[in-house]
């Protein structure tokens, strides 16, 4: 008799060891073992060979040690294989019985293979094997259908668990609740497709998520600790520059009795960040709020919705827009960045800002001719910038403010102070380039940006404020 087994062990030396003397010592021939702890560091499959009487003790065996999940957690998939014909609407039957039935896909592949049919495999949450037993006979009457043993699909059979712990294990935490579950499945799903169809290991891509997630959650409430400095510009213009162990810097440029803030940072630290600008500005919770966004990217427009005014280029309206539309944006349109940004979104709690907050100060350029080209200005109390939108090599839409009488450029992501990062926020720039196999839309592109800007500046000691990173003080000589 056999019986497959799907246990939570804790993740230290030694804990299939002891599983494993439990079986030897009951008689029982272990016949299969399957452990992946990039995606899950505690399940662990063994099928297990041995008389009813045996397996039996096995289970009490196996409970009183805690390895055995608690009968919630013992739901199984079943692989199914049904035979539809190869023309439009033909699964729909076979869908709408599935949602009869309450049952959760985990699992979809199907394939033309030049017949009239194809072969659509899915695999089904299942705790009720009558139910199951059931809903076959009612299938059967649709098409052919075929149980797949899942010892000749392991892999699929094992990861489809897997996902389910990994993405409870990622939504546990930053604090998120079960309606988000499915939605993050789906992203950890395509993010595993994505780079496996590239040739990447999807396994790195698991571990990274959950680093990236880890980082999330730890930098949370009092352990939410950035760098905070100021910089004096001029008499009366000071920059605060806000630094967060994870996303984007914030800037405040306070000059001439008014106050500007410069990109936002996550949605997930909103109290937290909150707190800090209620400390660094007096008033804060009762004045007029104007934030410039220097592109649209997640961890730069987390806060959008706090703000009274925002202001963009044309292009980040457009994307920002789309997105409260509920239409992808710039990330999402690029196939390989869309997992990541959808993760990203559900662990960092972002929602889309209302476009009627949103005012596009510069006219769109769609044919720009340069790395980095003006698109106009920029006033703000005691400054004077000129602006630059970029070709889009970090991300379409990007900016860059540049005063050229107070030598002070505010660059974005396209020009960051990679020695000027904390240990945490190197730490946290690891995962964005492997779960987008890179944080930009085109690399050599940006590099062709990031030396464009430096050849703007003129002669004199500047500073450079990137989105990342602390304050970079450059010097250009005559």
């Amino acid at each position: 008799m056999k019986k497959t087994y799907v246990t939570s062990m804790p993740n230290h030396i030694g804990a299939f060891l002891k599983a494993s003397k439990c079986f030897s010592k009951l008689g029982i021939n272990i016949t299969r073992v399957s452990y992946n702890k990039a995606v899950d560091s505690h399940t662990l499959f063994i099928d297990a060979q041995g008389s009813e009487e045996q397996l039996n003790r096995a289970d009490a065996e196996l409970e009183k040690i805690g390895y055995l999940q608690s009968n919630t957690d013992k739901t199984s998939i079943v692989l199914i294989e049904f035979c539809l014909a190869d023309i439009p609407g033909s699964v729909t039957n076979v869908l709408e019985l599935i949602s009869k039935f309450s049952f959760n896909i985990s699992y979809i592949s199907s394939q033309e293979n030049g017949t009239d049919f194809q072969y659509f495999k899915m695999g089904l949450y299942v705790d009720d094997y009558d139910k199951i037993a059931k809903f076959l006979k009612e299938a059967e009457k649709l098409c052919k259908v075929r149980v797949i043993n899942y010892n000749s699909s392991e892999k699929v059979y094992d990861n489809s668990i897997f996902y389910n712990t990994y993405v409870s294990g990622l939504t546990k935490s930053m604090g998120l609740g079960e309606n988000v579950r499915d939605s993050l499945l789906t992203h950890v799903n395509l993010a595993m497709q994505t780079l496996d169809e590239q040739g990447l290991s999807p396994y790195r891509t698991f571990d990274s998520i959950s680093k990236f997630a880890e980082l999330l959650g730890s930098s949370k409430g009092k352990n939410f600790n950035p760098r905070i400095s100021a910089h004096k510009i001029t008499d009366d213009t000071e920059i605060i520059l806000i630094e967060p162990p994870c996303g984007s810097n914030t800037i405040i440029i306070k000059s001439g009795g008014e106050v500007l803030f410069i990109d936002s940072g996550y949605a997930c630290y909103t109290d937290e960040m909150v707190n800090v600008l209620r400390k660094v500005l007096p008033g804060f919770d009762n004045m007029e709020k104007t934030i410039l966004v220097t592109h649209a990217d997640v961890d730069h427009c987390g806060l959008l919705p706090m703000f009274d005014k925002i202001i963009t280029s044309k292009k980040t309206y457009d994307c920002l827009k789309n997105e409260y539309d509920g239409k992808d944006g710039y990330r999402e349109s690029n196939p390989l960045h869309k997992p990541y940004i959808g993760i990203c979104k559900i662990l960092t709690s972002y929602k889309a800002v209302n476009p009627e907050k949103i005012t596009p100060m510069w006219d769109n350029r769609d044919n720009l001719t340069e790395p980095v080209t003006q698109i106009g200005f920029f006033d703000f109390g005691k400054l004077h910038f000129e602006v630059y939108e970029g070709k889009g090599g970090h991300l379409k839409g990007e900016i860059v403010l540049i005063d050229y009488s107070n030598h002070i450029a505010i660059t974005g992501d396209i020009y960051i102070n990679t020695h000027g990062l904390t240990p945490e926020q190197s730490e946290y720039n690891q995962y964005a380039p492997i779960l987008m196999t890179s944080v930009d839309t085109d690399p050599s592109l940006c590099l062709e940006e990031r030396n464009a800007i430096i050849q703007r500046l003129g002669v004199g000691k500047w500073q450079i404020f990137g989105a990342h990173g602390f304050k970079k003080e450059y010097c250009v000589n005559n």
